[in-house]
C-alpha cells in the first residue's frame, strides 16, 4: 500500500515540475533575448529601477531556434553572454613595451625632421622665413590627414599589425630618399627629390600614426579588472614614450645637423626606424591582434540610409515599436582578445533610432535587409561617432596654437644669444627639449599626484575627466599665447634699444633662455589636450573603428596647421592694405606679438565654445561590460 502511495507522490511531484518547466519555458519565451534576427516590442521594466530612462524590458522573439546563454544588464535588457576567448599568454605590459619603443623611434624620426625643417628651408634652400613657416605647416598637416585613410585601410583590410609594418616601410623608405637628397650634391633636381621624399613620410606617417596607439592600447584587456584601470595609466606613460623619442632627436640629430651635416642627420634617423622596425618583428608571438571587420563606414552609411528610408515611421523608442537590438556579426573581431561589446541606447540623435526600428516590411522577411535595418548597437557606434565631431572641432583652435612651437618659436630662437659659454651655440630648435621636459615631469605628477588628490573630490577613477582635462589644455594655450606675446614685445624691445631692427640677421644681447615659458607652457598644454583626446578618441569611438578614432584625433593637429599657413596668409593680406605688413621676412619688424595675441583671443573663444560642446557631449553607455570578478554600472553622462 505504501509503495502504490509513493509511486502516486512521485507521479505528482513529476507532474509538478513538468508544469513549472513550461511555466518557466513560457516566461523564457516572453523575456527572453536570442541572438539571432529578432522582434523586439518593448515593455515596462517590472524591476525596482525602473525609473532609469533606460530600464525597460524588451519582448524578444527569434527566427532562429538558437539560443544563447542570457545575462541580465542593467538596463533591463536579457542578452547573450559572450564568451570569453582571452590568451592570458598574449597583451599587457610585455607586448605593449614593444610597440612604445617603435612609437619612441617614429617620434624620434619625425622630429628629428620636423623640429628643424624651418632651418634647413631657409638656411638651405633660401626660402623666406613666412614661405617656410607655410611649407613646414602645409607639410604637417598633410601628414596628420593622411592618418584618415591609414586608419579606414587598417580597419576595413589590412588590421593595424600588418599597417604598422608597411606604413613603418614606406617611412624608412622616405628617410633613405631625405638622406640621399641631403647627400649627394650633384644630384639633379635636388629640391624636387627632398620635398618628394618628405611627402613619402606622409604617407608612411599615414599608417602607422593611427594604428601603433590604438594596437598598443589593445593590448589591455577591457574584460579584466586589473587591466583595465592600467589603461588610463598606459596612455599617461605612453606619451611619457613619445616625449622621450622626440626630445632624443632634438638633443642629438639637431644638432648633428646643425654642426655635422644634414646627410649624417637623416641617417641617423633611418637607421633608429630599421632597428626599432627590427625589435617589433621580436615581439610578434606576444600581440593581440584585430582582425579587420570591414569597411566601417559601410555600418555608418547603413543606419543613414536604414534611417532615411523609415523617416516616416512614427513609433520610435519605447512606445509599441519593435528594435533589432543586436546580431552576432559584431564579435569575436580580437585573436587572443574580447570580442565585441553592445551600448545602450541613447537620446542623443534620436532620428537615428528609426534605424532599428523592425516594420512590417522587415518582419516580413526571413533575411535582414543590413541597409533597411540595423541594430541598435550599430544605431549608437554612428551616434558615437557624430558626438565626436563637434569637440573635434572645437580643438582646431588649440592645434593652431600648438603649431607655432615648430615655425615661429624657432625663429624667434635664431635671433637670440644662443651661447652657453665661450665656445658651444645651442641650434634654436633644441629649446623644444624644454617642452618635453615640461611634459615628463608633468605627466609623472598628474599620475601619481593629481590623479589621487582629484579623486578624493570628485569620485571620479581619473580623478577629472576626459573633456575636462582637454579643457585644461586648452586653457592654457590661451595663457602660452599671451605669455609669448609679452616676451615677443621684449624682444623687439630689444633690438629697438640697439638699434637692430632693420638687421634681421643680427643676433640680439638676449639671452635665449627667455623663451623658455612659452616652451613649457606648450608643454603643459599636451599633458592635458593631447594626451585628453588621444584617450577620448580611444574610448568612445566603437572598438572596430578606433584606428580611425585615433586619425580623428592627429587630424586635430594637421588641421590645425593648415589653419596656422592660412592664418599667416591672411594676416598678412589684411595687414599689406591696412598698412606696415605683418610676418614678414624681418622678425624684428613683423609684429609677432600681435599675430600672438591674435591666436590668445581666438583661444579665449574657442575656450567658451569647447565648454558649451563639451557640457552636451554623453559619454558611450555600455549595455554589457562585466569584468572578471567585478560588476560595473553603466556609466550615465
Amino acid at each position: 500500500m505504501k509503495s502504490v502511495v509513493g509511486q502516486e507522490q512521485h507521479q505528482q511531484q513529476q507532474q509538478k515540475q513538468q508544469q513549472q518547466q513550461q511555466q518557466r519555458g513560457k516566461a523564457m519565451e516572453r523575456d527572453t533575448c536570442l541572438y539571432k534576427d529578432m522582434t523586439i516590442p518593448f515593455i515596462p521594466s517590472s524591476k525596482s529601477h525602473s525609473n532609469h530612462p533606460h530600464h525597460t524590458t524588451p519582448l524578444l522573439l527569434s527566427m532562429d531556434n538558437s539560443v544563447a546563454p542570457m545575462v541580465i544588464t542593467d538596463y533591463g535588457f536579457q542578452k547573450p553572454a559572450i564568451s570569453s576567448q582571452k590568451n592570458p599568454s598574449k597583451g599587457g605590459w610585455r607586448a605593449a613595451i614593444f610597440i612604445i619603443f617603435v612609437e619612441m623611434a617614429e617620434r624620434f624620426a619625425y622630429y628629428g625632421v620636423a623640429g628643424n625643417l624651418i632651418t634647413y628651408l631657409t638656411n638651405v634652400l633660401g626660402q623666406s622665413t613666412p614661405t617656410a613657416a607655410k611649407n613646414v605647416n602645409i607639410w604637417v598637416g598633410v601628414s596628420a590627414m593622411f592618418p584618415l585613410l591609414g586608419g579606414l585601410i587598417a580597419d576595413s583590410y589590412l588590421g593595424r599589425f600588418q599597417t604598422i609594418i608597411y606604413s613603418s616601410a614606406i617611412y624608412l623608405a622616405g628617410l633613405l630618399l631625405m638622406t640621399l637628397s641631403v647627400s649627394v650634391k650633384s644630384l639633379r633636381h635636388h629640391r624636387a627629390v627632398f620635398f618628394t621624399a618628405l611627402y613619402i613620410l606622409s604617407i608612411g606617417e599615414g599608417g602607422h600614426k593611427p594604428c601603433v596607439q590604438t594596437f598598443a592600447a589593445d593590448q589591455f584587456d577591457e574584460d579584466t579588472v586589473e587591466e583595465k584601470k592600467v589603461k588610463s595609466s598606459f596612455f599617461n606613460w605612453w606619451y611619457v614614450g613619445i616625449v622621450v623619442g622626440s626630445a632624443s632627436a632634438i638633443l642629438l640629430v639637431i644638432y648633428v645637423q646643425d654642426n655635422v651635416g644634414w646627410g649624417i642627420g637623416f641617417g641617423i634617423l633611418a637607421a633608429v626606424v630599421t632597428g626599432a622596425l627590427l625589435l617589433f618583428l621580436i615581439g610578434i608571438r606576444s600581440y593581440r591582434r584585430q582582425r579587420p571587420v570591414g569597411s566601417p563606414l559601410t555600418r555608418v552609411m547603413q543606419v543613414l540610409v536604414a534611417a532615411a528610408r523609415k523617416r516616416r515611421v512614427d513609433q520610435t523608442r519605447y512606445g509599441r515599436a519593435a528594435f533589432l537590438m543586436d546580431d552576432d556579426e559584431d564579435g569575436g573581431a580580437v585573436e587572443g582578445g574580447r570580442g565585441g561589446r553592445s551600448l545602450a541606447p541613447t537620446n542623443q540623435l534620436r532620428f537615428l533610432d528609426k534605424a532599428a526600428i523592425i516594420d512590417d516590411i522587415d518582419a516580413s522577411t526571413k533575411k535582414r535587409n543590413h541597409w533597411r535595418l540595423c541594430s541598435v548597437t550599430q544605431v549608437e557606434e554612428v551616434k558615437l561617432l557624430f558626438s565626436l565631431f563637434p569637440i573635434w572641432l572645437s580643438c582646431l583652435t588649440f592645434a593652431t596654437v600648438i603649431a607655432q612651437l615648430s615655425t615661429f618659436f624657432t625663429k624667434q630662437g635664431s635671433t637670440l644669444d644662443r651661447s652657453i659659454g665661450p665656445h658651444f651655440v645651442i641650434p634654436p630648435a633644441t629649446l623644444q627639449v624644454c617642452t618635453g621636459i615640461t611634459i615628463l615631469t608633468s605627466v609623472g605628477l598628474y599620475d601619481r599626484l593629481l590623479v589621487p588628490v582629484a579623486r578624493k573630490f570628485t569620485g571620479h577613477p581619473t580623478g577629472i575627466t576626459m573633456l575636462q582635462r582637454i579643457g585644461t589644455g586648452i586653457f592654457f594655450s590661451m595663457l602660452t599665447m599671451g605669455v609669448a606675446a609679452l616676451i615677443e614685445t621684449k624682444r623687439i624691445g630689444v633690438a629697438s634699444e640697439y638699434g637692430l631692427l632693420d638687421t634681421p640677421k643680427a643676433t640680439l644681447p638676449m639671452k635665449i633662455w627667455w623663451l623658455l615659458p612659452q616652451y613649457m607652457m606648450i608643454g603643459m598644454c599636451d599633458v592635458f589636450a593631447i594626451v585628453g583626446m588621444q584617450e577620448l578618441f580611444y574610448d568612445q569611438m566603437p572598438e572596430e573603428m578606433r584606428s580611425i578614432g585615433a586619425a580623428l584625433y592627429i587630424s586635430t593637429v594637421g588641421v590645425g596647421s593648415l589653419m596656422s599657413s592660412a592664418a599667416i596668409s591672411i594676416v598678412q593680406a589684411i595687414t599689406s592694405v591696412t598698412g606696415e605688413k605683418w610676418l614678414g621676412t624681418n622678425l624684428n619688424r613683423a609684429h609677432l606679438n600681435y599675430f600672438y595675441l591674435v591666436l590668445a583671443a581666438g583661444s579665449a573663444v574657442n575656450l567658451i565654445v569647447y565648454i558649451w560642446v563639451a557640457k552636451r557631449f554623453v559619454y558611450r553607455k555600455p549595455e554589457f561590460d562585466y569584468p572578471k570578478g567585478h560588476r560595473n554600472e553603466a556609466e550615465v553622462a
